[in-house]
């Protein structure tokens, strides 16, 4: 699988030196997140090369088996956690393809957010703890780490210091907050410089949101 040849990009001016890359949620594609590029303002930190891929399109079980764009598979509900290994790894190994692509374009490994929300959350957490270079940062919106008990064994070294920004709707009943915060609480635990918040909606981006992510990337990429 290759997330290289349609990925959408937006670059805020010629000869980005930063890279964002976001993931997006289970059954929407690279456009949901296009009008995130416009709402940041990211000028001190030089220009930056947006990158949203779309992921796949695969039967999702918990939806009766439509097609849809995921990044793996949906085998149960919350209370049946059951993980789709395979294909969280496949996902994994098309991540990587596109943060080398974005290293291979002259971008720093260390000049490079992996982000996502929901399913892509998961992917950026997936991805951004295992990656072998520096990054900048990992963002990770209304989701939760998956294969978390995995994670201590397979994480890299590298990115070991990367800041992480995690942040949930209260009001979310598609990834509920707790999962989220005991993914927080796991990563803290295992040394991960965390910032977490926490607002009043439901599973979906707020305005408070992208101010706080924005004063965040700043500090990341400065």
């Amino acid at each position: 699988m290759s997330l290289l040849d349609d990925a959408i990009e937006i670059e805020t001016a010629p000869q980005p030196s930063a890279s964002i890359i976001v993931l997006h949620g289970l059954g929407a594609d690279g456009n949901d997140f296009v009008p995130f590029a416009d709402q940041l303002r990211l000028q001190a930190v030089g220009p930056v090369r947006f990158v949203f891929p779309h992921a796949p399109v695969m039967p999702v079980t918990i939806n009766n088996g439509y097609r849809m764009r995921a990044w793996y598979d949906i085998l149960g509900t919350e209370m049946q956690r059951r993980e789709d290994e395979a294909g969280l790894r496949r996902s994994l190994a098309a991540v990587e393809e596109l943060l080398a692509r974005e290293e291979s374009r002259g971008i720093a490994s260390s000049r490079i957010v992996l982000a996502g929300f929901s399913q892509g959350c998961a992917m950026a957490l997936l991805a951004g703890l295992r990656h072998a270079h520096r990054l900048a940062g990992i963002v990770g919106m209304s989701g939760y780490l998956p294969l978390a008990a995995s994670t201590e064994a397979e994480r890299a070294h590298a990115n070991a210091l990367t800041p992480i920004f995690m942040a949930h709707g209260s009001h979310d009943n598609v990834v509920v907050p707790q999962r989220g915060r005991d993914s927080c609480a796991l990563l803290r635990t295992l040394g991960y410089d965390v910032e977490w918040h926490e607002y009043p909606m439901a599973h979906s981006v707020c305005m408070e949101e992208v101010q706080d992510l924005n004063a965040w990337l700043l500090k990341a990429l400065s």
